[in-house]
């Protein structure tokens, strides 16, 4: 399944600015790396994954749209996805975004 192109672009609107962005086709969607490190993925299924410090899981999850994030059975810690609806106004977007951008960037860089 083909990842959703708005969204996409909506997304690349947002992170146009950062400095070391770059994209990956991965996991049937488009990760969005920052210094090599996945911050947020546009689903091939729909919707979001967002990297989030692990601390803020909890809080993140208990957000409209979002759910924690399994791959193969496990789940991903320090990940959610977010439903496509979630996606839909600018602002909430861009506080999806926004977050998995801020996680990212105090990553080391690979």
């Amino acid at each position: 399944m083909a990842y959703d192109e708005d969204l996409a672009n909506r997304v690349r609107e947002l992170v146009g600015r950062e400095p070391g962005i770059t994209e990956r086709r991965m996991f049937g969607g488009l990760a969005i790396m920052l210094r090599g490190n996945m911050s947020v993925v546009v689903r091939g299924a729909g919707g979001l994954m967002v990297r989030v410090d692990p601390a803020d899981t909890e809080a993140a999850l208990a957000e409209p749209g979002a759910a924690a994030t399994v791959m193969r059975g496990r789940p991903m810690r320090g990940w959610v996805t977010v439903e496509p609806a979630a996606c839909e106004r600018d602002a909430d977007l861009a506080r999806w975004v926004d977050r998995g951008i801020r996680c990212a960037r105090v990553l080391p860089a690979k």
